[in-house]
């Protein structure tokens, strides 16, 4: 490869972090080109403004004019859908994906008074807050990092606690202003969350190398199930969808929820894979195998009316 591998990835001050430091790890130089997405600049809810896409569809325009080699995303952000003339090259390893409670006056999810504030942009973690704390007003909060934190905590804060991904608030260095992480039990996170995906053009054969050491095998499997989940239930970015998948022990663990979106019911399913270290592509067989299941299970017990009720209500 001739010259720097261009790098793209949104401009805000989390991609940029969390792309440079996945960067450092490309068997090549790198310059990092940021590009400002559709979910950058407008305001409106996620909902609103369709959600699946929106953090992702300028950086592969420019992957595929050619205006970067490679593109950084925030894997819980990609749609499932595969993308003509692109590749998933590299799935790095997952930082801590569950969720935190950052509040004023240090308090925790059980200290919040009746009524609270809570913002969240998440249509799935507002059904999870309304769910647990029924008297909860859980507000919806757009913005970067810093912005959404300020609204709890900084000095002229108007809401009583936000809800923020662990795992970006670490790799900004601001994990000592979360109050409570919350139990990924009672507040299981979105399909990918945590994971970095990295593209790149369909047969771009160096890219691809430059990037390989930055692919982590088990987050790959993990991210596959929890997005296949996302994919079957055809639940996009409007429905309360959790899924959260590990390999620990020898096997594949995936558990899958989809909520409705007042709180007011919850669907669940869990299912496992004894993994054959013998057996080539057994990972990403096991992450076809537990999904499928969960999905038939969700589907069977109404999932499918969650998510009509949650795009309606988006609409």
């Amino acid at each position: 490869m001739s010259g720097a591998l261009k790098v793209g990835t949104r401009g805000s001050e989390l991609a940029m972090a969390q792309c440079a430091a996945l960067a450092e790890r490309f068997d090549a130089e790198v310059e990092l080109v940021p590009i400002t997405t559709q979910g950058d600049t407008d305001r409106s809810s996620l909902q609103q403004i369709g959600g699946t896409g929106v953090f992702v569809s300028a950086l592969r325009d420019a992957l595929l004019e050619g205006r970067v080699d490679v593109a950084v995303h925030s894997m819980k952000d990609l749609p499932t859908a595969p993308a003509e003339g692109i590749e998933l090259a590299a799935v790095s390893k997952r930082e801590d994906a569950r969720d935190a409670l950052c509040a004023r006056d240090g308090l925790t999810f059980a200290e919040l008074p009746e009524g609270a504030k809570v913002g969240t942009g998440s249509p799935r973690r507002m059904a999870q807050l309304r769910l647990a704390r029924p008297d909860l007003d859980v507000v919806d909060l757009r913005g970067n990092v810093p912005t959404r934190l300020a609204r709890a905590q900084g000095p002229d804060a108007d809401l009583d606690a936000v809800v923020l991904a662990l795992a970006g608030l670490k790799r900004l260095g601001l994990e000592d202003r979360a109050t409570e992480v919350l139990d990924v039990i009672d507040f299981p996170t979105a399909p990918a969350q945590g994971a970095l995906a990295v593209e790149v053009r369909a047969g771009d054969e160096a890219a691809r190398k430059a990037v390989a050491p930055t692919d982590h095998a088990s987050t790959r499997a993990a991210a596959d199930a929890e997005r296949r989940v996302l994919a079957g239930l055809e639940a996009g970015c409007a429905a309360p969808l959790a899924a959260h998948a590990e390999v620990a022990d020898g096997m594949l663990f995936l558990t899958a929820s989809a909520y409705a979106t007042d709180g007011s019911r919850k669907l669940t399913a869990s299912h496992a894979y004894t993994l054959d270290s013998t057996k080539p592509g057994e990972l990403a067989e096991a992450a076809r195998d537990v999904a499928e299941r969960a999905v038939a299970e969700l589907l069977e017990g109404g999932a499918a009316d969650l998510v009509h009720e949650a795009r309606s209500s988006a609409d």
